[in-house]
């Protein structure tokens, strides 16, 4: 069993061959889900206008952990000292000159990073090119290593332990920010490090609201109740929504609405397999829907990665491009939403092997 320290490093020399096919003397990683792969430093920044760190990872073979001096201590646990690099006031004029050590030509985590910053890393050192250079990472991060593959079955066997838990929760005259408090409190008080998103707990009407913000509507009897929750242990992501009526006998109207959402899921999880298009998978639950007349309330795609973060590649929409691969995790998540009275979502989360694909 490789260590940690050696799990990074090999993934780091992986991203080391395609800087070389994409002509690159070095990367600078500053996506944090990005950095905390191949180091382990800093899963998280600490405000979304601040920054942890960085990496640069060299094609040379010679990579550093580039922070200030808050995280001198903490860089030191993992990282060699002599390839320790504490910047100072002008971050970006440090970092180019770190670049420029390794090369004249350098990619960026373009998408992750302001004009303001790329403009004045750019400009600080004569010598140095820098382009776009986004996904190099995540298309590593697509395929999950056995590891993360037992991180997620644990973190998915909490989330599953918490849907039946949370039909004995929904009880008339509770609101929706109570019972998501709730399931916070179920989540770490049974081993999560905390969640993977902010719950989405939507009652009634709020069900048609794909990312509903739980709020003071109650529960009722007779009321449909949307969930869609996620923890994060050891560090990856659960995601799973779920459905419920509240009372004895559904409508009619709810009771279709279901029995549609879960025909379309079950008709896509069983065309999931390596070389699927990702537009294909989506295609295969919309079908579904076209032909009850009910395309038009599916407003989403069918479901994306997860990983280290809820929401990562790749992404099972009409617009996704490339195709299904051994070792990747996605939802499939299709939904069908009227604002008259709500709204049905069932999500399962996947893993796509050699034959096919695994409910995590």
């Amino acid at each position: 069993m490789p260590s940690a320290q050696e799990i990074y490093a090999s993934r780091r020399e992986k991203l080391r061959s395609a800087l070389r096919h994409r002509n690159l003397d070095a990367l600078l990683v500053s996506h944090a889900p990005n950095r905390y792969y191949l180091s382990g430093f800093e899963l998280h920044d600490p405000q979304p206008n601040e920054s942890a760190g960085c990496l640069i990872i060299s094609a040379d073979g010679r990579d550093w952990l580039a922070t200030d001096a808050r995280y001198q201590d903490a860089a030191a646990r993992l990282w060699p000292q002599e390839d320790i690099f504490i910047y100072g006031g002008n971050t970006p004029a440090d970092l180019a000159r770190l670049l420029r050590r390794s090369g004249s030509r350098a990619g960026i985590e373009a998408k992750g990073i302001s004009l303001h910053f790329a403009r004045r890393l750019s400009g600080a050192v004569r010598g140095l090119w820098l382009e776009a250079a986004d996904g190099l990472v995540e298309r590593l991060r697509c395929i999950k290593d056995p590891g993360e593959i037992a991180a997620l079955e644990r973190s998915f066997a909490l989330n599953h332990k918490l849907m039946h838990w949370v039909e004995g929760e929904l009880i008339p005259g509770r609101s929706e920010a109570e019972l998501a408090w709730s399931i916070e409190c179920f989540f770490r008080e049974n081993g999560a490090q905390e969640l993977a998103f902010a719950s989405i707990v939507a009652v009634g009407p709020n069900a048609a609201l794909p990312h509903a913000v739980p709020g003071e509507t109650k529960i009722t009897d007779s009321c449909p109740v949307l969930i869609d929750v996620g923890c994060r242990m050891e560090d990856y992501c659960s995601d799973q929504t779920r459905t419920f009526w509240v009372g004895e006998t559904p409508t009619a109207l709810f009771q279709r609405t279901r029995d549609l959402v879960l025909e379309a899921q079950d008709a896509a999880i069983r065309g999931l397999r390596p070389g699927l298009p990702l537009a294909e998978a989506y295609r295969l639950a919309r079908a579904v829907f076209e032909k009850a007349g009910e395309a038009t309330a599916f407003t989403h795609g069918l479901g994306h990665g997860v990983g280290l973060e809820t929401h990562e590649a790749p992404s099972l929409s009409p617009r996704g491009l490339g195709v299904l691969e051994a070792g990747m995790t996605v939802t499939v998540e299709p939904g069908l939403y009227y604002p008259e009275w709500g709204g049905v979502r069932w999500e399962y989360t996947v893993l796509i092997e050699e034959d096919g694909a695994r409910i995590l």
